[in-house]
């Protein structure tokens, strides 16, 4: 301050007298409301980098990381009119499938519409099922309306009808609505989960394992609560499948410095897009009940199996059918989401998890813990209610709701393969079958030269490939490093959400691309 107030005096050639009484002014002010600017000001926040919560430092979500905030920019600058060789940004990081142009199944919409605006129920242009789902749904909520909260778990006509889903979907296992928890998507009762689950301190941490490559939302969390990650690697070279040896290997190193507590298992998997064998779950069972682990079943994306010769099988089906001696101790919770599967309804978050052999005291702490958040949306409790109660037979919506669903698994099975068959006539690229999911994850084998250059950036050398690749394409992965990968290995992975002609295109700019980033880096 007393620096500007010389330069002030020397620039207006003020008097002795003036300059003294403008610094004495000056001075005052400056100590004036110094107290302020140190207590209140932005050079002393209350909440800054050194006084966050540390874990949220460590929180990483590759899906929605630095090459996609890039994308974002890119998008902006293309609005503004600046130059790049292409014209749009393909999102092909993200399994959002309405915003890759999947249409919405109808009957889902028009009930979910009738909901929101209850006076379209007089309008004879949707069918009488769909009204008469409204109505029941409607019925159940607070005063007739979605904008009412419900019941902390969920509302109870939607929970009975997932249970009763459940156990269609199992060949008659019994479900019981009481241990059906709804939620906002899966996410978020995974999360829960995992709260329940984390304890202790030092080795007495509470450790989970979970499937390398992952989900970022397992490491994420996992960082969050300050829980202790145990890698297991899937095996690329038999399909990204699961073996219980390195599940032994796994658990048996991370004993040495943590309490392992639980397993996660994603099938169909994410990124990988494996479908896990039935013999694969039940020795995942006996393992988990050796090892005394609570079993986590991410299930979203059951009905995204293509590969002839694979099938869904819940670990709940495989785990009763496996006898009472694993299906009365072995603790089990499994998670499923109107995100995936045909329906694509990312975001209504819709969800649900169900608790098998849980202690009866922790379940009222689960009931507890949800309680906090209220209740799950509304819109999203209803939309998941059309999902595991869909049009029957008899009923006028059941034809198109039927070639709807059949129609966009369909062409999914068909993009599946495309994709893996494109990606496999690149040199350099190596695609295993797309046997479910929404996703592939190919091998890259780079140049050293490119691998050193990536080096020099600070930045791992799939994410190098990746960043590059959107710059001069426009098209935005995820690199397999933000998914986790063997040391050595190189990948990324790709959605194969976009519209079949649209997909063409992105898979021949990966293949041009390619052919130009090893001539350029060899």
């Amino acid at each position: 301050m007393l620096v500007w107030c010389a330069l002030v005096v020397s620039h207006f050639k003020l008097t002795n007298h003036s300059s003294f009484f403008l610094l004495c002014t000056l001075s005052n002010f400056t100590e004036y409301f110094k107290p302020n600017m140190t207590e209140n000001g932005l050079g002393n926040r209350v909440l800054n980098m050194d006084t966050m919560n540390p874990n949220v430092k460590r929180v990483e979500y590759a899906v929605r990381g630095p090459i996609v905030q890039r994308a974002l920019q890119i998008e902006k600058e293309l609005k503004e009119g600046v130059e790049k060789p292409f014209t749009e940004v393909i999102k092909a990081n993200i399994g959002d499938a309405h915003a890759m142009g999947q249409k919405p199944i109808t009957f889902l919409r028009q009930v979910v519409a009738l909901c929101v605006y209850p006076d379209l129920l007089e309008d004879d242009k949707f069918p009488e099922d769909a009204k008469s789902r409204a109505r029941r749904i409607l019925q159940a909520c607070g005063g007739g309306s979605i904008g009412a909260y419900s019941a902390s778990p969920g509302i109870e006509i939607i929970r009975q009808d997932v249970a009763k889903y459940i156990e269609k979907r199992d060949g008659g296992i019994p479900s019981d609505p009481d241990s059906i928890y709804l939620s906002t998507g899966a996410s978020d009762a995974i999360v829960t989960m995992l709260k329940l689950l984390t304890s202790g301190e030092g080795k007495n941490r509470t450790g989970v394992m979970i499937s390398i490559p992952q989900y970022p939302l397992y490491s994420a969390a996992l960082a969050e609560l300050a829980a202790v990650q145990i890698s297991y690697y899937l095996d690329e070279d038999k399909c990204w499948s699961l073996d219980v040896n390195e599940l032994r290997r796994a658990v048996k190193a991370a004993r040495e410095h943590c309490n392992p507590r639980a397993l996660c298992i994603i099938n169909p998997g994410n990124p990988t897009g494996q479908v896990q064998s039935r013999q694969c779950i039940e020795d995942v069972i006996r393992f988990a009940a050796e090892e005394h682990l609570f079993l986590m079943a991410d299930e979203v994306y059951q009905d995204n199996v293509y590969a002839e010769g694979c099938q869904f099988h819940s670990f709940k089906k495989v785990l009763f059918e496996m006898g009472p001696e694993y299906s009365s101790v072995v603790e089990l919770v499994s998670f499923h989401s109107t995100s995936k599967c045909f329906m694509g309804e990312c975001g209504f978050r819709g969800g649900y998890m169900e608790v098998v052999n849980m202690d009866p005291e922790v379940k009222l702490q689960l009931t507890k813990l949800v309680s906090v958040r209220l209740c799950p949306p509304i819109p999203g409790q209803a939309l998941l209610d059309l999902v595991v109660n869909p049009p029957q037979p008899d009923e006028p919506s059941y034809a198109t709701f039927i070639k709807e669903r059949t129609a966009n698994l369909d062409i999914l099975a068909e993009k599946a393969k495309m994709t893996e068959q494109v990606l496999n006539t690149v040199p350099g690229i190596h695609c295993n079958p797309v046997q479910g999911a929404m996703y592939t994850f190919p091998r890259l084998s780079l140049p050293e030269k490119a691998i050193n250059a990536a080096k020099e950036k600070g930045q791992a050398p799939d994410m190098f490939y990746c960043m590059k690749l959107l710059e001069e394409t426009g098209i935005c992965l995820v690199p397999g490093s933000g998914f986790g990968q063997r040391d050595g290995t190189y990948h990324f992975r790709m959605t194969i959400l976009p519209a079949t002609e649209k997909l063409k295109v992105v898979l021949e700019k990966i293949r041009e691309f390619h052919k130009r980033f090893t001539e350029e880096f060899s």
